[in-house]
């Protein structure tokens, strides 16, 4: 079978190497026929992220077909189409002890830490195995783990019905996570630097969007918000402005979730987190989100179609890492359907 492997940063490529086998009667075989180009996966294509080991398959947005598996209780047999929950955790240690396996020491995720599904054909195991309804597009399947990503965000900020949401970042987490919000019956506001994002926003209904240089975030924000500022903050940029913005952004007594991840440190405002008395959470994967994206996605309550800028052919990924690691501005999600 063919995969997706990065020999070294800048050096991505197709080999053949054997269709992987079940060891025994906990994994699944599985044709893989949907699979989404993560910032990780350019990460690892660049050289950036410090987790990835070389040579990596990389890969962790994968769908596909049941090719072998054994009797089950969740009922799902060969020809079922599969999400894959790519988290390997250790289930041994204090936050797998308290069901909080995303946050599991030992962590390992596909494509970063181990192989990943960027293959024709992969091996997993069943319990991380959740069955998709089959009249769902595998591009939309592909969108599946990132929505989990989402998802996980409004949860750990606790996003309630009438809150004003800021979402920092139009990119595919921020704009899913804006849906979710509106889903909640919060009201989401997107800020992003890139004017064609923020149409983006505007076409899948996103009530408010904001355009930081043109310096008036604050006084717009104030105003839709009536004078309280953001009840929720969920930073998905990583950019180091972006980060000290949202303490201007976020109300007193207000939650922030971090979910971008930054290059290098960024010292915090400790006399604002106290003043205004902030919860300021993590924001990690996800955890046991995984089957309320697919009812999302089944019941059309999200969309996901439209954030997609490209679809492409299993052999035209390593040109697609390579595009959008040279010009990130052009593509908001990538996917590939097999």
């Amino acid at each position: 079978m063919k995969v997706i492997t990065i020999d070294s940063p800048l050096k991505i490529g197709i080999k053949n190497i054997p269709i992987p086998e079940r060891k025994n009667d906990s994994e699944v075989l599985i044709k893989v026929r949907a699979l989404g180009i993560c910032g990780s996966d350019i990460g690892a294509y660049r050289g950036v992220n410090p987790t990835v080991s070389y040579p990596r398959i990389i890969g962790h947005e994968i769908g596909g077909e049941v090719v072998s598996i054994s009797d089950n209780s969740k009922g799902i047999i060969v020809g079922d189409r599969v999400v894959l929950e790519p988290y390997l955790p250790c289930y041994q240690c204090y936050p797998c002890s308290m069901g909080r396996t995303n946050c599991c020491e030992q962590l390992k995720v596909l494509g970063v830490q181990t192989d990943g599904g960027m293959a024709e054909y992969v091996t997993h195991p069943l319990n991380l195995v959740h069955l998709v309804p089959r009249e769902m597009e595998w591009q939309e399947v592909a969108m599946i783990e990132p929505l989990t990503i989402a998802l996980h965000a409004n949860h750990r900020s606790r996003v309630k019905e009438g809150e004003h949401v800021l979402i920092i970042g139009a990119g595919a987490i921020g704009l899913l996570a804006a849906q979710v919000a509106m889903v909640y019956g919060a009201v989401p506001i997107v800020v992003d630097v890139e004017e064609k994002r923020l149409e983006l926003a505007k076409e899948i209904g996103i009530p408010h969007t904001l355009h930081p240089a043109q310096g008036k975030v604050i006084q717009e924000l104030f105003a839709i918000t009536k004078g309280r500022m953001a009840e929720v903050v969920i930073e998905a940029s990583g950019a180091k402005g972006a980060i000290y913005g949202m303490f201007d952004y976020v109300s007193a007594a207000g939650r922030i979730a971090l979910v971008g991840w930054p290059n290098g440190e960024t010292p915090l405002p400790t006399a604002v987190i106290t003043k205004k008395e902030l919860d300021i959470v993590g924001s990690r994967t996800s955890v046991k989100e995984f089957p309320e994206a697919i009812a999302l996605l089944q019941n059309k309550q999200v969309q996901v179609r439209e954030i997609i800028t490209r679809v492409v052919t299993f052999d035209e990924i390593p040109d697609a890492v390579m595009n959008m690691a040279g010009f990130p501005d052009k593509f908001v999600k990538v996917v590939a359907v097999l």
